[in-house]
């Protein structure tokens, strides 16, 4: 059976309203046993509480066909993950109700257990109840009358009592999870769970049943996140766009996003109300056009931040660096002019470089980025990394996730009560000192008191000129305003990395009296320190430097000949 779940032509698609899903169902007689099941479904809050097949939108249709629709008469699901992202107000929680009812209707295996993992107890609550009261409103279904499933509020748990089946909605932690067997998994808001740093963990834990249940399936359905994704949720979004663009093929897992066009994007076409429909598709029916018109224009005289939340739920926006009106101006360009580069690149290609370094206490990050002039063209390279104390992920739990991403990318090295960051950032001092092209490491003067000592054992000291304290003031303003232009203009390149991506979007501009200065956008969990080095950095070599000893060749022999 030859079928696909890539869908690279969903730009077109999703702007002309098309379908997302490129194959039908790969068993079409279990689509409609399934359909039949979901469409007699009640909307209870809805008016009249009329059901999903009164009601229903093609696209949901297409959905919960292509999820039933997947299992073989043999009872083996070829397609066994769905990922399902829309914005809010399309009906999702009351889809999902209704898909994992159907799913537990449907369910031949015995004692089989299925689950709806919330991130919150209040999310799990309101996934919960649109279920129970689909049973309660059908006197066919609910055993209080003549039907077969009992509802059991306290535990959140509806029981099919011919199969002994149940359907529990749990808060998602690993505590919880421990154990379970289910076949079945629906995880609600995925975006929430990008915030946890356990999070992976616990979903391995959760979905260890599909492991002896060829029929289970694991169902993703979210909205976007209301900062940029991190985690799990990161994960997810990225191998499902891969599978969706055709870039990774994996037939067994379906991904369905209803987001803008890139260029819709850059455009911020999304803000006109012609194009409201594009990522809700439930527009008309339980999402208002003049609601979130009306909604919108309020947004647009507010701050960023509730305007970020507002076009990630209800236009499932992707947020980045350059949506904030007190933004670093360079931030805007920033994703432009990333490219493929690690140090040794940057060693080979330029002819000066310079060592920027920020950090601050135990609660910050200790940020590194060398700054380098290449030979050819004179454009400027900038290479980051960042060190950070283990203690930040349990002082600093809303960024823990994203930190391990960092580190997973090998960004970010995080250290424990030996504190080695200060061993590591002065080894990389040494090894663009050896390649013979270091003109000068410029830092922050205050509280560097430690790794200045620590610079003095490769003679990188005041004395011999290459160590060089820089201005918080008026010298970095002119150090933020010339990478600004340069990665305006197309001459300054950096490696692109996601950890400086974070860092440049949680720069916030504020004018001074005399001049501007770079601070967090929020205090604490926002952290900028790499950023604050590539700024220290450049405004070294806006002075034009030139190197302060050292040897090229020894450099490259070191590495065994390369170069």
């Amino acid at each position: 059976m030859d079928w696909t779940t890539a869908c690279p032509d969903w730009e077109e698609r999703i702007v002309a309203g098309k379908s997302l899903i490129t194959s039908p169902p790969l068993f079409p007689d279990e689509a409609e046993a399934a359909l039949d099941v979901f469409k007699s479904l009640h909307v209870v809050d809805v008016p009249g509480c009329p059901t999903f097949g009164e009601i229903g939108e093609p696209w949901v249709f297409e959905i919960v066909a292509a999820i039933f629709g997947a299992q073989n008469p043999d009872g083996v699901r070829l397609i066994r993950e769905f990922f399902i992202c829309v914005s809010k107000k399309n009906g999702k929680s009351t889809v999902a109700a209704g898909i994992m009812l159907t799913a537990l209707i449907r369910n031949w295996r015995m004692a089989n257990e299925l689950l709806i993992l919330a991130p919150t107890i209040e999310a799990a609550n309101n996934a919960f109840t649109p279920a129970a009261e689909m049973v309660r409103i059908d006197p066919e279904l609910h055993s209080a009358d003549r039907g077969f499933l009992l509802i059991q509020d306290h535990l959140k748990t509806i029981t099919h009592l011919k199969t002994r089946a149940a359907l529990k909605v749990v808060a998602a932690d690993k505590k919880t999870v421990v154990g379970k067997k289910a076949g079945f998994i629906l995880v609600d808001e995925t975006w929430e769970l990008g915030k946890s740093a356990r999070a992976d963990a616990m979903l391995r834990e959760a979905t260890g049943g599909m492991v002896s249940r060829k029929e289970g399936f694991l169902i993703n359905i979210t909205t976007q996140s209301d900062e940029p994704p991190a985690g799990v949720f990161k994960d997810k979004l990225a191998y499902a766009r891969k599978v969706r663009d055709g870039e990774i093929e994996d037939r067994k897992f379906l991904p369905i996003i209803y987001e803008f066009p890139a260029a819709m994007v850059k455009s911020e076409a999304y803000l006109d109300p012609a194009n409201f429909y594009v990522t809700n598709p439930n527009i008309g029916h339980s999402v208002s056009e003049e609601w979130l018109e009306d909604e919108l224009r309020k947004e647009m005289e507010k701050g960023p931040e509730t305007r970020n939340v507002f076009l990630a739920k209800h236009l499932n926006v992707e947020i980045d660096t350059n949506m904030r009106t007190d933004r670093w101006s360079g931030a805007d360009f920033w994703a432009d002019r990333g490219i493929k580069l690690q140090l040794p690149d940057l060693l080979h290609r330029c002819e000066v470089a310079v060592v920027g370094v920020d950090g601050g206490g135990l609660d910050d990050l200790f940020g590194v980025t060398v700054v380098g002039r290449e030979r050819e063209t004179r454009d400027w390279l900038a290479w980051s990394h960042a060190w950070c104390h283990e203690g930040v992920l349990t002082r600093r739990k809303q960024i823990a996730s994203r930190l391990r991403d960092f580190q997973k990318a090998g960004d970010l090295t995080i250290v424990g009560d030996e504190l080695a960051d200060l061993t590591e950032i002065v080894n990389v001092v040494e090894i663009v000192k050896e390649a013979g092209i270091l003109s000068s490491v410029a830092v922050d003067p205050a509280g560097l008191g430690e790794f200045v000592d620590a610079l003095a054992s490769i003679g990188v000291t005041q004395e011999a000129k290459n160590l060089v304290g820089v201005s918080q003031g008026f010298g970095l303003m002119n150090a933020i305003k010339t990478a600004e232009r340069k990665l305006v203009n197309g001459t300054f390149f950096h490696a692109g990395s996601d950890m400086m991506n974070w860092c440049v979007g949680n720069i916030r501009i504020e004018p001074t009296a005399t001049a501007i200065r770079a601070t967090k956008q929020n205090a604490g969990d926002a952290k900028i320190d790499p950023a604050m080095a590539m700024f220290n950095a450049v405004a070294m070599m806006a002075l034009n430097p030139q190197v302060k000893g050292g040897s090229m060749n020894a450099y490259f022999e070191s590495l065994g000949g390369a170069g």
